[in-house]
């Protein structure tokens, strides 16, 4: 009934949506939960709900209406189909062929590289489902090997839909993200705001899918998405486990420039008709006679293009699909379709388009110190993804360095208390917790706080309260191999969850790391230098709002006597406008 990607209904879920039964989870994403379910008619489906939040807004249904009708345009040419929909339901969703089959990065990581016939497959099926989802007037925005999955009969493309479901109605701005994974993100998609987005972004995702499906590794891998992010920018792609023509064409793809990369349909030409199809390629196209019949209707269906001219008409948004990992389309106007023509690999290429250094520079430097932060981290398990700050100004912001917001104070009777010295150093002489005395301003419900930590003592954990008002709110504490979120009620404090340092303790003593606190809805997040640590429910009805309050709170099984000391600077917390 269900596979392994699939978890158990949780108690709060829904058993029923429209005709469809829910079975199990299948992820959960920015605008909702996926689940697997079972049609009237007894087939099984991936039915997308949206966050409750959203339903009573208006606007949102609207859009939600006009993007369903969008993606449906998309034919199902090595896709995941639309299947139905309906907007005007309590729980508005979406419901999406369900794709029985491994993902690309699964078969990679358990078997290593695919075979050159399999490995032309992928890169034939992918092209397909590039060609059928541009043809649409659509742009996916996160190809990567996770939202590719090996079905019988031919490689399906999943995760593309809702253009601007998440769009703000209510005038305000809201936290800007650029949704994406880095590994597989174009050049250009680095730039700054006034850079427009094209179909070509899909085509370099194209050319490092296929490497990584051919070498076991991403073209571009380093160490860290930011010197992943500075390779992308500035060195040519490894491709040493390719050869022949398809070398050449993923070469080609992975272009600086999106003006000198060929367009999907062109790699589909190329790959069916063109001197790619012999050998693997024919061998590929022999064995799945499906993924033939898929690529001849994809290239009938489209006529041919360059779509070098399509532009983004509208902010992105949020997905539709169901991998936990969502992505983000955007709508783009299509030329007319033209006369095929063979694809020309010109040696001096053109290039309207040309990175800008200063950008290049200043987008360096900023992953470098992590100034106006573009941070990265694992969504959904295995794949880092980049969401910037906020672009607004934050409503409250405090160095820590000296006293303001956040006032000196020794308690004696605590035998605790905080002072100043290169940070707000919160000191306890014994065992407990204490908070500071800073800012009673209450902030709004849905917050993002973000502050640098460090630990000066064994056994201390750095607290961070959220929606504290009345002795009560969720306590974010941040321990030396622990992360632990809880509520916090006059004296009793109970953990929802405990999130594991193993693989990167925090060491007494160390430089900050910084902590980004998130509280939106009923979900509370943490996330650690850029990384996720993990997310929480939170759904404590005497928890609903209030202002945000720092301290120190020690492991449960430190000795009675300390001291027991941590340290906070420069925090900034802003309003999530949803």
């Amino acid at each position: 009934m269900a596979d392994e990607r699939t978890s158990p209904l949780r108690p709060r879920d829904p058993r029923r949506l429209g005709p469809y039964e829910l079975l199990g989870r299948l992820g959960e994403g920015g605008m909702g939960t996926v689940y697997l379910a079972r049609s009237a008619a007894g087939v099984l489906v991936a039915v997308k709900m949206v966050r409750a939040d959203l339903a009573p807004d208006d606007a949102f249904r609207r859009r939600f209406r006009s993007e369903v009708a969008r993606v449906r345009q998309v034919p199902p040419f090595c896709t995941a189909e639309i299947l139905d929909a309906d907007p005007d339901h309590e729980h508005p969703y979406l419901v999406v062929e369900y794709v029985d089959g491994p993902s690309l990065a699964q078969v990679v990581d358990e078997r290593g590289p695919l075979t050159a016939a399999n490995l032309h497959s992928v890169a034939i099926g992918v092209a397909t489902a590039l060609t059928a989802i541009h043809g649409a007037g659509i742009i996916h925005r996160d190809l990567k090997p996770r939202n590719v999955l090996l079905a019988p009969g031919s490689p399906k493309v999943i995760d593309f839909g809702i253009a601007r479901a998440m769009e703000s109605t209510t005038g305000h701005t809201q936290t800007d993200q650029m949704v994406g994974t880095v590994a597989y993100m174009a050049p250009e998609r680095f730039g700054d705001d006034t850079s427009v987005l094209t179909p070509a972004a899909d085509v370099f995702a194209w050319g490092a899918v296929v490497a990584y499906a051919g070498n076991g590794r991403t073209p571009f891998q380093a160490d860290s998405p930011p010197a992943t992010a500075a390779r992308i920018l500035t060195r040519p792609p490894d491709l040493g486990g390719l050869s022949g023509p398809l070398r050449d064409l993923v070469a080609h793809a992975l272009e600086k420039d999106p003006a000198d990369r060929p367009t999907a349909r062109e790699l589909l030409d190329l790959l069916v008709t063109g001197p790619q199809e012999i050998g693997p390629a024919a061998a590929a196209l022999a064995h799945q006679p499906g993924l033939r019949v898929a690529a001849e209707e994809a290239q009938a269906a489209t006529g041919y293009h360059t779509g070098r001219q399509l532009t983004a008409l509208a902010p992105a948004g949020d997905l539709v699909g169901y991998d936990e990992d969502s992505i983000v389309t955007q709508p783009v106007s299509v030329p007319p379709a033209g006369p095929a023509t063979p694809f020309s690999h010109d040696p001096h290429p053109r290039r309207p388009w040309v990175l800008p250094v200063a950008v290049a520079l200043l987008v360096l430097a900023i992953l470098a110190v992590g100034g106006i932060a573009v941070t990265f981290w694992p969504r959904g398990g295995d794949d880092p993804v980049v969401q910037t700050e906020p672009d607004v100004p934050p409503l409250m912001e405090d160095s820590l360095r000296q006293q303001r917001l956040w006032k000196a104070f020794y308690d004696p009777d605590e035998r605790a208390g905080c002072s100043f010295s290169d940070g707000l150093v919160v000191r306890r002489e014994t065992k407990g917790v204490y908070r500071c005395r800073g800012p009673a301003d209450a902030e709004p419900a849905d917050l993002q706080a973000q502050v640098g930590v460090r630990l000066l003592s064994p056994d201390s954990c750095a607290s961070i309260w959220l929606r504290f008002r009345g002795n009560q709110g969720y306590q974010v504490r941040v321990c030396e191999r622990n992360v632990y979120v809880g509520t916090h009620k006059n004296s009793d404090i109970e953990v929802l969850k405990t999130f594991p340092l193993d693989d990167a303790p925090i060491a007494v003593g160390a430089p900050p790391t910084t902590i980004t606190a998130s509280v939106d809805g009923t979900t509370l997040e943490v996330l650690r230098d850029g990384e996720l640590v993990g997310t929480v429910p939170v759904q404590d009805p005497d928890i609903q709002g209030g202002r945000v309050a720092l301290g120190i709170y020690t492991e449960q099984y430190a000795p009675v006597d300390g001291p027991y000391e941590v340290a906070f600077t420069d925090i900034k917390i802003w309003g999530i406008n949803r």
